[in-house]
């Protein structure tokens, strides 16, 4: 039963405590009310307005009277973030990707807009922003920050590589050298890459390997000086960077069993062709060598490049 509060003479439920604390009935403000009420016209039309209710018996549903769809407001936020690169792919569809980088304006396009296309393409095997990946054997798919190129880091070889992929090449020497041959050669690989060449060829105790290294055929692939050659894509010996495990029995390994070559226990490393797979369109490709080429590892030019690309010769 409703009583009134002796003090205020506010209405209350009857529910006292203590004589002074009581369960009054007041309303709530007005301002509280309207909005409120807002509130549940706001829904009212919203459902009206944009899809809603599920039809349980046809697996349909209420499609509003407005149209909307997230498709369409999705075709829509795409249409305008195109209107807004337009008019730098229309530009650098027919340049070339030297003079693409040479164009700051450009460049700095393809660096933000580039992002999404490694992500979507690169990043599973050469890791975000390039860094590598790795597995037990050592590097999955090379680092692509850093300045050790095998195949050139200049922005023609970094756009040949993604256009045509790469698929490097070392015989196996298990029927060429003794497993005595491979071991020797393999601790001299070894202290070329943490001493460097010149106290390595001094090492009497590398010696025999050396020998190894120098009557064999690999001189023909990493060169005299054990640099290696970007034409063949042979690594360089000489440093401390390598594409598989560096150890002497990850070395002996590769001696033994070679890349690519076939043998089952041989290194594998492919890098496929984006043009061949058609997974990429010729801008596309364009704008990952410059994107790859400005993570800071790629070569400079010699020579200005030209700005337009030169017609593709005629197949005969």
């Amino acid at each position: 039963m409703s009583e009134k509060h002796d003090v205020s003479g506010v209405p209350t439920t009857g529910h006292v405590w203590d004589d002074d604390l009581a369960d009054f009935t007041n309303q709530p403000p007005k301002w509280w009310m309207l909005g409120l009420t807002a509130s549940a016209l706001f829904v009212v039309v919203y459902w009206i307005y944009y899809p809603s209710v599920p039809f349980a018996s046809t697996g349909g549903f209420f499609k509003g009277t407005g149209g909307w769809t997230a498709i369409k407001e999705m075709e829509a936020d795409k249409g305008e973030v195109d209107a807004v690169r337009g008019k730098f792919e229309a530009r650098l569809k027919d340049m070339t990707p030297a003079a693409i980088l040479a164009d700051n304006e450009l460049s700095e396009y393809v660096k933000r807009s580039g992002k999404v296309l490694f992500g979507d393409n690169c990043a599973a095997c050469h890791g975000q922003n390039g860094v590598g990946t790795r597995d037990k054997e050592g590097l999955f798919a090379p680092i692509l920050n850093d300045d050790d190129w095998l195949y050139g880091g200049k922005i023609d070889n970094i756009h040949e590589t993604i256009t045509g992929g790469r698929q490097g090449m070392m015989v196996a020497h298990k029927d060429t050298l003794k497993e005595a041959q491979i071991v020797d050669v393999a601790k001299y690989v070894k202290a070329m890459s943490d001493e460097g060449k010149d106290k390595a060829d001094a090492d009497p105790a590398v010696a025999a390997g050396k020998k190894v290294f120098m009557e064999s055929d690999c001189t023909a692939c990493h060169g005299p000086d054990a640099k290696g050659m970007q034409a063949m894509g042979s690594p360089n010996l000489t440093d401390k960077i390598w594409r598989f495990d560096g150890s002497v029995e990850g070395i002996k390994r590769t001696t033994t069993y070679g890349v690519n070559s076939g043998d089952p226990q041989a290194r594998v490393a492919v890098m496929p062709s984006f043009k061949k797979a058609g997974k990429l369109s010729d801008a596309e490709i364009k704008k990952l060598a410059v994107y790859v080429y400005k993570f800071g590892g790629g070569q400079a030019e010699v020579a200005a490049a030209p700005a337009v690309e030169a017609a593709a010769p005629v197949a005969k």
